[in-house]
């Protein structure tokens, strides 16, 4: 196998192919596993590392990845050596032992038998290079945290904090390659649309004159007033429902119990599907079919923002209303004007700009006033034509899994 395409063979002292350890710890059920099993692939697939990701709830992963098995220690899967990360990691082998780097995803707890294995190789003069992969943020902090480095208090082990990021002074975006052609196929080809909406949901084409909307979300309170204002609009709304923590909700409010995949219900403007839930290679086309997108969490806010699409925002809860923090960083930094080298990069008109922020403010519980739909739905053509804007000048920014190869590289001896 050849180095990896960023690298010259005088540039670094890497192995032939890099071994990498990934941990991830499944804490918002998808959000974490979902940034790493698509850096992890990635890191496979365009710079050639050999990776394994050891995760410790192989039943949430599945959903994303049917043909995971939770009952099994290790497979293989996109070239990725998946492992089961059980409580008693056990003792130290060739099988399990550290590679070249080693990252800690959202700042989970490695195993004390591997930071010591860990120690071993640097004592032989050939550490690791440790990685602690943090959450995206949109903080302004974060640009004087990212690539600072901690050491081990005992050991000695040098680790480096590394956090993605919308500036040039971060870390970067997870985007593969091949996104953004992939994803302006798909909106250039009413047949890669219609064939979608038949696989997904046995339909024969896309709805016609309907404002589609995919809503994946976390509980939410401001639920109830925003299906009553989309069963009263004058425009028809066809809602996309993936199963999940709010399908239930959205069935309960049309009187059923549950709201099953491909199951179709109607109030007033408002036609509602339950789609089956969609696997990871699926969800770029959820996202790339509608015309607003609610998304939840990290994974899906980041393909939110690449699918080119206006976008409300569901972020994580925190204790003392943390999060509100962190939804105004993006807010503020998303909402501001882009350069004008980006195409359809035009000054936001207050309207729009202020349309979106109170509606994220609204859906994610800042008052219990209900969301403004007619604002933010008045808003949507320039919004859309901002986000369009946003995604390419994000996209000209290196990504997050070539920022992670190009430092790691220059860092293993």
């Amino acid at each position: 196998m050849s180095l990896p395409t960023s690298v010259s063979p005088a540039a670094s002292a890497l192995p032939l192919v890099p071994r990498c350890d990934l941990f991830c710890t499944v804490v918002d059920n998808f959000g974490d596993i979902g940034v790493c099993w698509r850096l992890a692939r990635q890191l496979v697939r365009e710079h050639g590392w050999s990776v394994r990701l050891w995760v410790d709830d192989l039943a949430s992963f599945r959903h994303l990845r049917p043909d995971i098995d939770p009952s099994l220690a290790r497979q293989r899967c996109d070239g990725v050596d998946v492992r089961r990360w059980d409580a008693n990691f056990g003792p130290i082998t060739d099988d399990n032992a550290p590679g070249d780097i080693v990252i800690e995803a959202f700042a989970c707890q490695i195993p004390d038998a591997c930071i010591q294995a860990m120690h071993a190789r640097k004592k032989a003069g050939n550490a690791p290079v440790w990685i602690n992969l943090e959450y995206l943020s949109a903080e302004d902090w974060v640009e004087g945290c990212h690539l600072q480095k901690s050491i081990h208090p005992q050991l000695g082990l040098v680790k480096t904090f590394f956090f993605p990021g919308f500036t040039a002074r971060t870390g970067g975006l997870v985007r593969e390659r091949e996104l953004f052609s992939r994803r302006d196929a798909f909106l250039a080809s009413p047949e890669l649309r219609d064939a979608w909406w038949q696989r997904t949901l046995g339909l024969p084409a896309a709805p016609k004159d309907a404002l589609v909307v995919s809503l994946f979300a976390y509980e939410n309170a401001a639920l109830p007033a925003l299906l009553a204002q989309w069963a009263a609009s004058d425009t028809p709304i066809v809602c996309l429902v993936p199963q999940g923590r709010i399908a239930p909700l959205v069935g309960a409010w049309f009187g059923r119990e549950a709201l099953a995949p491909r199951e179709c219900t109607t109030q007033g403007a408002l036609t509602v599907y339950g789609l089956p839930f969609v696997p990871q290679s699926e969800f770029d086309a959820l996202l790339w079919a509608g015309d607003l997108n609610f998304v939840r969490g990290e994974d899906s806010f980041v393909r939110a923002q690449w699918a080119a699409k206006p976008l409300v925002w569901h972020i994580y809860p925190q204790d003392d209303n943390a999060h509100h923090v962190k939804l105004d960083a993006f807010l503020d930094r998303y909402l501001h004007d882009l350069p004008a080298e980006a195409p359809d990069a035009m000054p936001l008109g207050r309207d729009a700009r202020e349309a979106l922020r109170t509606f994220s403010h609204l859906w994610n519980g800042y008052a219990s006033t209900p969301p403004d739909w007619p604002a933010l739905a008045t808003a949507l053509p320039e919004l859309n034509r901002h986000a369009r804007a946003w995604a390419h000048t994000q996209g000209a920014r290196p990504d997050l899994a070539r920022q992670l190869a190009s430092f790691t590289e220059n860092q293993v001896k």
